[in-house]
């Protein structure tokens, strides 16, 4: 059986849904046959260790540990959900300080137990700054710490393909911009459905002004919308995109949905936000975004934001003022 690699995967909060959809869409994806599943609720890390062993994955190791220290020694690449899941009413942004809390530990057992990790991927909301406080904690480079954001591109994507009634695949390049919440920025300027350009089909008859702030609000309430109709928050989209995330990162196909990446260009700097990004083997690489003047605004107002999430982590002491950063994290000067 070929496997991407031989190096150690470890997937922090392993008992949880998430979790456990990682690990079995890691194996099935034949990523590593060293996958470590860790989480602190015993039980259910064993319990989700037998559903492995149960599927039969030919030549995959699966191991499991409530002991950090174990979990992430010869960690190479890191997945992580485990914080808290979003419920029934919440935002996102509503775990911001319990979650920004785990994330710093996370980030200093990172630096301790598995300081040459390549790549880690921070899913649990949220993300935007669970992700920016890992970072900062755990002493990686920019490149080496990605966030999941793609998966309000890909909602964009369905509510327009389910619009027009064609295949999800040929509504192509959608893309949201800034944080993974409720203020994230959708564009239309990019997308394309059956090679026509979205901007030309909006304020038609085929696409009414009214029906495409429709679609932006189902965007935006996409995660709240699956907590309404399974009562309880996704899991099988994120662990999946999430894992083809870590992929990419393991030298497979180039991850290239957007995904939440530290950032400095344009007076949109010191955060982790969702922007243009390709994901390979070398890490994650960003680029500018470009839309229209209305776009460009949206993303702005994303980003501050963003901004006033960051500075409130900083008022907790999760994570010191910016300009003090680098004393942690020498890459980010």
């Amino acid at each position: 059986m070929a496997f991407l690699t031989n190096e150690k995967l470890t997937i922090v909060g392993a008992a949880g849904m998430i979790g456990s959809n990682m690990a079995q869409t890691a194996a099935m994806l034949h990523l590593t046959p060293n996958i470590c599943l860790y989480d602190v609720y015993a039980p259910g890390l064993e319990g989700v260790t037998e559903e492995m062993r149960h599927c039969g994955f030919e030549g995959v190791n699966f191991t499991w540990t409530t002991d950090v220290k174990e979990a992430l020694t010869g960690a190479k690449y890191i997945i992580s959900s485990g914080g808290a899941p979003r419920k029934a009413g919440m935002t996102r942004e509503d775990l911001l300080k319990g979650n920004s809390e785990v994330a710093e530990q996370l980030g200093k057992d990172i630096k301790t137990y598995c300081p040459d990790v390549k790549h880690v991927v921070i899913i649990f909301n949220p993300a935007d700054i669970t992700g920016l406080v890992t970072l900062i904690w755990s002493g990686l480079k920019p490149s080496q710490v990605s966030t999941l954001a793609a998966l309000d591109s890909i909602r964009l994507q369905s509510e327009l393909a389910k619009h027009f009634g064609v295949e999800q695949s040929l509504v192509t390049n959608c893309r949201t911009y800034g944080g993974h919440g409720e203020a994230m920025a959708v564009f239309a300027s990019t997308a394309k459905v059956c090679g026509t350009p979205l901007l030309d089909l909006i304020g038609t008859d085929k696409l009414t002004n009214d029906q495409w702030e429709e679609i932006k609000h189902r965007t935006v309430q996409g995660g709240a919308n699956i907590i309404n109709l399974r009562g309880r928050s996704s899991f099988q989209s994120p662990a999946y995109v999430s894992v083809k995330m870590i992929e990419a990162a393991m030298g497979g196909e180039p991850f290239s949905w957007p995904a939440g990446r530290y950032i400095s260009f344009k007076g949109l700097d010191h955060v982790v936000m969702a922007v243009e990004v390709t994901i390979t083997k070398n890490g994650s690489a960003y680029e500018e975004v470009v839309g229209t003047p209305e776009e460009q605004a949206a993303l702005k107002a994303s980003y501050e934001h963003l901004v006033k999430m960051r500075d409130e982590v900083i008022s907790l002491g999760v994570v010191p003022p910016v300009e003090k950063w680098a004393e942690i994290n020498p890459n980010l000067l």
